[in-house]
């Protein structure tokens, strides 16, 4: 007799290497997860719009105090439990996903990172409880991947205050957020610096950029930002340079790797879910062989990508993981669950592009996580000088 099908895209455990408590943790916070959230999202994902009654119900189970435990209850769960957090909130929801991401890693980690203690005790307490969204605002109309030796946005000193002049875009969380951590060129020294900037801010302008075909819960917008002056005050006490954005990218690129996963995972649920229930020519499509080969490579790729995100986060976790390998798990997590979703999508064949089936937001979804936080072809040459010894960079 045949061993009972198990559904469980974690095929080989990585889940055990958590202590039960954290497990028992993970899946009451699934559980909510699934209950609350779960259908907000879905509702704003086909709407393009924001479910703001969502903010309050995210921070109940306090994403922040999980990454800074001085926000949480005090005890450090350490990054691989931080990086399963990631996948069950994006295997729900990757617009949520990123939401948090932009607010707790790039938004929060710019602070926490770069601010004096002043500034951290001055913004982080509301942010951590939501109070206060933060936004991340380095990418440029005219500069993507090539922003740290092309930024145009500028910043000019004058007295107390700094003069900020520039554009910016796909700023995730944009139109509505508190507090806008904005990276621009000094036009006196050409270092990179950062400054929080508010929203009401006379000369910052955002835009909500239209017509996303994914994540389209996310708020991104374009910026503008004329004479907007910022005192030095709120400029960023720490950050001598475009380094130590760098530093940041590389602290987040790691979790757009569980980013990738979850939408790996779910992909793979539904697809899995789908073929033990669909019946064609008198028989579900699981017991197909051709079926059967797209749902093993799918699980085959998804066991893949654990096995990197696992060993990074432990890397992490012991002060040994590298800018490199961060770079490598983004862009080999990012192709593999391309390959993932576009697997699911062909097995629920017309289906497949129905949002009633999920499917379909998340085959969507996955080509934003392919292209941000650094393309496939940047991080490849970021790894390709580590191994090498040779930039390619142009």
């Amino acid at each position: 007799m045949s061993k009972p099908a198990d559904p469980t895209p974690d095929f080989f455990g990585y889940a055990d290497l958590l202590g039960d408590a954290d497990r028992q943790e993970l899946a009451t916070i699934r559980a909510y997860l699934e209950e609350e959230i779960k259908p907000l999202a879905d509702a704003a994902w086909a709407r393009a719009e924001f479910p703001f009654e969502a903010v309050e119900k995210i921070a109940r189970i306090n994403p922040a105090g999980y990454t800074y435990p001085e926000f949480g209850d005090g005890r450090d769960r350490g990054p691989l439990f931080s990086g399963f957090l990631t996948l069950e909130i994006n295997r729900v929801d990757p617009s949520l996903g990123v939401f948090c991401g932009v607010h707790t890693g790039l938004a929060m980690g710019s602070i926490h990172g770069g601010g004096s203690d002043e500034q951290r005790a001055r913004w982080l307490p509301d942010m951590a409880a939501m109070r206060k969204i933060g936004a991340f605002a380095l990418t440029e109309p005219e500069g993507g991947s090539d922003v740290a030796g092309g930024m145009r946005t500028t910043a000019r000193r004058e007295g107390d205050d700094w003069v900020l002049d520039g554009a910016k875009r796909w700023i995730g969380n944009g139109t509505f957020a508190d507090l806008v951590v904005v990276w621009a060129r000094d036009t006196a020294d050409g270092g990179v610096k950062g400054f929080v900037v508010r929203k009401d801010t006379p000369g910052f302008t955002a835009t909500k950029i239209e017509g996303k075909i994914a994540l389209r819960t996310v708020q991104n917008a374009d910026i503008t930002l004329d004479e907007v002056r910022v005192p030095e005050a709120d400029r960023l006490q720490r950050v001598d340079g475009f380094r130590d954005t760098a530093a940041i990218l590389a602290r987040t690129r790691g979790g757009v790797a569980w980013q990738a996963l979850a939408v790996a995972v779910r992909a793979y649920e539904l697809a899995r879910a789908y073929a033990v229930e669909r019946t064609q020519f008198g028989r579900p499509i699981g017991a197909f062989q051709l079926v059967q080969d797209l749902l093993v490579k799918m699980l085959g790729n998804v066991t893949a990508m654990f096995g990197m995100t696992v060993r990074l986060a432990q890397l992490t976790a012991a002060g040994r993981g590298s800018a490199e390998q961060a770079a490598l798990a983004k862009a080999f997590t990012t192709s593999r669950m391309r390959e993932c979703v576009a697997w699911a999508r062909e097995l629920f064949g017309g289906n497949g592009i129905v949002l009633e089936y999920e499917i379909a937001k998340f085959f969507a979804d996955a080509e934003a996580l392919y292209s941000f936080e650094g393309t496939r072809e940047m991080n490849t040459l970021i790894v390709g000088k580590a191994v090498t010894g040779h930039s390619a960079f142009v």
